[in-house]
């Protein structure tokens, strides 16, 4: 099976370069463009928030491939030059530098961009965590601060937190949740997390807004919650969500609303796909649009768009999924999750900090969820998610963390 035009790739990060790589494992012989915002070459970024942040691996192990392994690729990688406008009828890419690639087909794998809070750019001390260069300069910053409040109690706010307190930081973890990602898995899973972070000595402000951010000099010096209380800070992570990196899209002809809104098989105009974080898709499966923030679904969807480029299209039609590691703690979550379902323990013991459970609604397992038992898990959605269909998770969209 081959393809005889050429393809663009924006965005080489893991959605990306996973396109890129199974285009060649299925014979694509013809040109192969990836453009990248960043300088670096591609890495991963789930170990930002844990092993790179906390200095246990060096920059370089958080790379997905070798060099020789990008050689091999026999790919064109044009690196640190940011797209800033698209053709999609003519698939051409305008970058900052002024530069124009086109190719025959075209894969949006842009990704996301982290929402701020007001004023924070006008302060130092105050963080974003979605880059390598943005773990980088966060640590260096941790290695002399005394006292960190995170603000957002999602994924990515809960295992900075967890990591910065492994680091010796005085740590403060405020959100709107009641509890960490209460939002996502429920406040009975949340409660535990909560305990998890509470016996290590991280605080809790959580259940309240936000009102803005203190400094002095031009330096952060806290965050003030809409309660009045302030929280006391020399350095600040700001991790409240972020969105889909489509503003460069803006005219191109394409259809934006929460990402780059595709059909099933990730076609989002003729010749034009999007994968991984930044697409929008139907799932026919649910009968709805999704998009999923995970590396799960970057390196799945990958190859279900690589395959319809190359002719062998199918639609997209995964069981969700994601996990996260807060100290000794791995939480994998599958298919949809909600804080309104009925949850139930299947087997172990959340008093032994082991067990896997079952979300139900109206009666349908919804999601399964391992808390350290990535086996039963794994089982258990085989068992109730698979036989049961993928009708079997609900009809609700979601955006996983």
């Amino acid at each position: 099976m081959t393809s005889l035009g050429s393809i663009l790739i924006v965005g080489a990060s893991a959605a990306g370069l996973s396109t890129a790589e199974a285009l060649r494992r299925h014979g694509h012989q013809g040109r192969l463009t990836l453009l990248d915002a960043e300088p670096h070459l591609p890495y991963d970024r789930p170990p930002l928030s844990k092993q790179v942040l906390a200095g246990a691996w060096e920059p370089s192990r958080a790379r997905l491939r070798n060099q020789t392994q990008l050689e091999a690729l026999h790919a064109e990688l044009v690196l640190g030059d940011p797209a800033i406008a698209l053709d999609a009828a003519a698939r051409a890419v305008t970058t900052a530098s002024g530069r124009v690639l086109r190719g025959d087909t075209l894969v949006i794998a842009t990704g996301l961009s982290p929402c701020r809070l007001p004023g924070q750019d006008g302060l130092a001390g105050v963080h974003v965590l979605r880059s390598l260069d943005d773990a980088l300069a966060l640590r260096r910053h941790l290695t002399v601060a005394k006292r960190l409040v995170v603000v957002g109690e999602g994924v990515l706010g809960s295992e900075i937190a967890a990591t910065a307190r492994a680091m010796g930081l005085d740590v403060t973890l405020a959100g709107r949740g009641r509890t960490p990602l209460g939002d996502h898995l429920g406040d009975e899973i949340g409660a535990m997390l909560a305990q998890a972070h509470t016996e290590r000595g991280v605080h809790l402000r959580l259940g309240v807004a936000v009102e803005g951010l203190t400094g002095a000099a031009g330096q952060v010096t806290g965050v003030r919650l809409a309660t009045g209380e302030l929280l006391p800070a020399d350095a600040v992570v700001v991790a409240v969500g972020s969105r889909p990196a489509t503003g460069w899209l803006d005219g191109s002809g394409l259809t934006l609303g929460d990402g780059v809104v595709c059909d099933s098989r990730c076609r989002a105009a003729e010749g034009v796909y999007a994968v991984g974080d930044v697409a929008a898709w139907e799932h026919e499966g649910l009968g709805r649009r999704l998009r999923l923030e995970n590396r799960a679904n970057a390196t799945e969807q990958a190859q279900v768009v690589a395959a319809d480029i190359l002719g062998a299209g199918r639609p997209y039609t995964p069981i969700p999924y994601f996990w996260t590691d807060q100290y000794d703690i791995r939480i994998q979550a599958h298919g949809l999750p909600s804080p309104a379902a009925e949850l139930t323990i299947a087997e172990g013991d959340p008093a032994q900090r082991r067990f896997a459970a079952l979300y139900r609604e109206d009666g349908r397992v919804t999601g399964v969820l391992g808390w350290n038992m990535p086996k039963q898990a794994r089982l258990l959605r085989q068992q109730t998610l698979h036989q049961a269909g993928q009708q079997a998770v609900g009809t609700r969209s979601v955006v996983s963390a």
